[in-house]
């Protein structure tokens, strides 16, 4: 294809291509489309597919034109990527195309390109494992937590305390100086839920009764425009409720589980608490290790796949529309980092033949499906259905490069 193409623009993994086709080369794609809608249509006073030539062109110009474009430009999209040796990284975006009859076709071509990830230095870091320490209170802290979850709310007929769960009906004055009627609101005492002076009242107040007084809301206050104003606040305490946790015994560990006592419980808690400190520091020295060779070996990546991790995180946690541009200026930073090591990890995979394979996966299947005591086969077919077999794969990839790379590198 007789085409000319000078780069305008290289910034990172962007590169905007003025492209160039030559005049004669538009005319023969021009009569090329002209001659496939002579072939299909019918003018009056022609049997179909027997109108010249140059009247289908004159009849159906703009729709030929349309088609010469789409044609032409598609062409010389391959042609650029072949003479260029571009392997783009995202669809590629087309920006001031001009064409006028007897002259060249042009446009710019703007793409993204994927990187070249050599990974020269690989070798010879040093990083700190911190290793984090389970005691015995997060093991009683994560018990009571269990307790809270399983707690009972029974009622009391004494004045609320804090910790407390009470329901009011509850008004305070407007801007007017009326008393609106009240609304029922549930609280949780000393939570927050309530600006302290509201508390206050409420803990002066026993079930079934009403007070009533002058209240002022706090400098700190949310809205700037209630700070420091004293309200009149009626409200009528309807019901209160303590909270009841289960008694810390054996009966309670066979509630929670399968633990035939108190203790087996808080060995179960322990290993896993444990289990989980490993992890932490496992995936902490894993990010040391991955920023020190990513400092060491700089590459660039597409802004499309950082946007792309964005977008999926902000889906992921339901930030709305009108939030999500200040969401994406602060995740930025976090999102450009996550692409940067998932191409580190990709490239040692596919360069030192560590991708996972069948047998790996088997492997970890019946590994899991023994801890979980059921048949692997089951366990495959359930994380099959659950489309957690790429999840998997994706684990042991990364373990085995990791592996690979603790091997090459000093862990203290």
């Amino acid at each position: 294809m007789n085409i000319q193409i000078e780069t305008k623009k290289t910034e990172g993994a962007e590169r905007l291509l003025e492209v160039s086709i030559a005049a004669d080369e538009v005319r023969a794609a021009t009569e090329r489309t002209a001659r496939r809608y002579a072939s299909k249509v019918r003018l009056p006073g022609f049997r179909a597919g027997k109108a010249p030539a140059h009247m289908v062109l004159k009849r159906f110009a703009d729709a030929i034109r349309q088609e010469t474009i789409e044609s032409i430009v598609q062409e010389a999209y391959q042609a650029v990527l072949e003479r260029e040796k571009l392997k783009v990284a995202a669809q590629p975006h087309i920006h001031d195309l001009k064409f006028t009859e007897g002259e060249p076709l042009t446009f710019n071509l703007h793409v993204e390109l994927r990187p070249e990830i050599a990974l020269a230095r690989l070798a010879g870091f040093r990083v700190t494992r911190n290793e984090r320490t389970v005691t015995e209170e997060n093991v009683r802290e994560q018990i009571d937590q269990i307790r809270e979850q399983r707690a009972n709310w029974a009622p009391v007929t004494e004045r609320p305390k804090e910790g407390d769960l009470v329901t009011v009906q509850l008004s305070t004055t407007d801007e007017s100086g009326e008393m609106p009627a009240a609304q029922e609101y549930k609280i949780v005492l000393g939570s927050g839920q309530a600006i302290p002076g509201i508390e206050e009242l409420i803990m002066e107040t026993l079930p079934g009764a009403s007070a009533e007084r002058a209240v002022r809301w706090p400098d700190d206050f949310p809205d700037e425009t209630q700070r420091g104003k004293t309200k009149q606040v009626r409200l009528t305490l309807t019901d209160v409720k303590r909270k009841a946790l289960p008694e810390l015994d054996d009966t309670f560990a066979r509630e929670v589980g399968d633990f035939e006592s108190l203790e087996a419980l808080q060995t179960a808690v322990r290993t896993d608490l444990r289990d989980a400190a490993n992890r932490e520091a496992d995936a902490e020295v894993r990010q040391k290790l991955l920023d020190e060779i990513i400092g060491a070996n700089a590459f660039d990546v597409p802004r499309s796949w950082v946007a792309q991790v964005v977008q999926a995180y902000a889906e992921l946690y339901r930030i709305p529309n009108e939030e999500r541009e200040r969401f994406a200026g602060q995740f930025m930073p976090t999102a450009e980092r996550q692409v940067r090591r998932d191409l580190v990890v990709e490239t040692l995979a596919e360069r030192e033949k560590l991708a996972a394979e069948e047998k790996d996966i088997d492997d970890r299947v019946a590994e899991m499906a023994t801890k979980r005591n059921t048949d692997p086969g089951k366990l495959y077919v359930q994380l099959q259905k659950a489309g957690r077999i790429k999840e998997l794969e994706r684990g042991i990839t990364e373990d085995k490069v990791f592996k690979w790379l603790f091997e090459r590198n000093t862990i203290e």
